[in-house]
């Protein structure tokens, strides 16, 4: 088992960046793949990125794409996203999920493929 910790949330205006992680303890975070959605008030969770266990294959939602990092570092346990040019469409709250064997590509987006999630954190974007 795996626990998960999300932390970097917080208000920026339209424009501006934000930097999330997600610190992972319990089981050896390596193994696992890794992802992030986000919910909005009133909408479903939405997919945002992916990566696998090595970091060496990435998948990002359309929305996204061009303006966000998903990144990890192994030796550390934890994982980001880099989110930058954000748009306040982009104001949801941000969840990290891992799974191993998720599968790479469209795949990556279904949140049945992730057996752990942190809390979640907060992200507003201002108009």
């Amino acid at each position: 088992q795996v626990q998960l910790v999300e932390s970097g949330g917080g208000l920026v205006q339209a424009g501006g960046s934000l930097r999330l992680s997600c610190a992972a303890s319990g089981r050896t975070f390596s193994v696992y793949d890794m992802g992030w959605f986000r919910q909005a008030p009133g909408k479903e969770r939405e997919f945002v990125a992916g990566i696998i266990w090595s970091g060496g294959s990435t998948y990002y939602a359309d929305s996204v794409k061009g303006r966000f990092t998903i990144s990890r570092d192994n030796a550390k346990n934890t994982g980001n996203l880099q989110m930058n040019s954000l748009k306040p469409e982009d104001t949801a709250v941000y969840y990290c999920a891992a799974g191993i064997g998720v599968p790479i590509g469209q795949a990556m987006g279904d949140s049945r493929s992730y057996d752990y999630w942190g809390q979640g954190t907060q992200v507003t974007v201002s108009s």
